[in-house]
């Protein structure tokens, strides 16, 4: 039987010409910033993002946490939506080492607003928490962040002396879905983490961009936390060829989602939130049934999914072509969750 992964975008495998990019790669030892592979990575990202500077490390929780580490830290408060990756997925990092208090909101689809903000945020009391930071995510749970949420974010941080971190984990699945280039959403924070290993396909890594200040402190505390690597540069060779071959065929990973989300649609037992179906994730519930036992018995089909909760999620991703899209779709419309009885 022919197994369809759809648990997430992480499973990809490098693609050959990625594996030989790796192979040929120059490096050097970058914990003495002597690898020119991860030295033109980390330029690129920096180029894309329109930050000063860029910085490689081992994974999007690593940057994250290094964001939340410097510009927040020991006895301040980070605003952030409840159902945000630093704090469903992230370990609990942001208190346990980063030493911050995060003030969580219940915001739609975890897109925060202005307006959430304005009664959250404290300062000049010494008998409590200073808020610090406010923390977005785009995309989130597959769903682009209004740009004019981000811009509103923005000015109400510059307003109360507040720094912004955008988790931009799927960014580019955000520029792919709305044309709105990755450096735009980047103005609208004063970090960005983005990841190398979802959509992009690459084996390891992300990318945390900021100011040439930030970045030096950065590289402080990725060794603090253990992140210093010798030679990266085989790893930064896979980034490089994800940020030129990977970037504009993501829209092909979307376009199988919503193949996938109509197909879903069209069964009647699946009852699907179409309207978050704007890039390459698909959540949906089979009303009555366990999400646990829905999964179970799409694996017994040959189709891996997840959980969100009580809600099934399915990922599109480099693995998935058009063809095996198309099979999905047939199993899906076969299905009979009636076997869950």
């Amino acid at each position: 039987m022919q197994v369809f992964d759809l648990r997430s975008d992480t499973i990809t495998k490098p693609t050959l010409e990625m594996r030989q990019a790796m192979a040929a790669a120059e490096v050097g030892d970058d914990v003495y910033r002597e690898d020119p592979t991860t030295t033109k990575l980390e330029k690129l990202a920096a180029e894309l993002t329109g930050k000063e500077r860029a910085l490689f490390v081992s994974s999007g929780c690593m940057g994250n946490l290094i964001s939340l580490y410097i510009q927040a830290g020991r006895g301040k408060e980070v605003l952030c939506a409840s159902n945000s990756h630093i704090i469903q997925h992230e370990i609990g990092s942001i208190a346990a080492i980063a030493g911050a208090l995060p003030i969580t909101i219940n915001a739609p689809r975890g897109v925060l607003n202005a307006t959430d903000l304005h009664s959250l945020v404290k300062q000049g009391a010494y008998d409590m928490a200073t808020t610090a930071l406010i923390e977005v995510e785009n995309t989130i749970g597959g769903y682009c962040y209004p740009l004019e949420n981000l811009e509103m974010i923005k000015d109400f941080a510059s307003t109360h002396n507040l720094k912004v971190h955008m988790d931009g984990a799927r960014v580019f699945n955000a520029q792919a879905a709305t044309g709105i280039p990755v450096k735009t959403y980047a103005k609208y924070a004063d970090t960005i983490t983005f990841c190398l290993s979802k959509g992009l396909g690459c084996p390891v890594g992300s990318m945390l961009c900021g100011t040439k200040e930030f970045i030096s402190q950065a590289l402080t505390v990725r060794k603090l936390l253990g992140g210093g690597m010798r030679q990266t540069g085989i790893l930064a060779a896979a980034g490089l060829y994800a940020l030129e071959h990977h970037v504009d065929r993501l829209k092909d990973d979307h376009a199988h989602a919503k193949a996938i989300a109509d197909t879903l649609v069209k069964t009647g037992w699946a009852d699907v939130d179409v309207q978050g179906v704007q890039t390459n994730i698909i959540f949906f519930t089979v009303p009555t049934f366990n999400a646990q036992d829905v999964v179970k018995q799409l694996a017994r089909i040959g189709i891996l999914a997840n959980t969100e909760g009580e809600t099934v999620r399915l990922v599109t991703n480099l693995d998935l072509s058009d063809e095996d899209t198309q099979s999905v779709c047939s199993l899906l419309a076969s299905f009979n969750p009636e076997v869950l009885a």
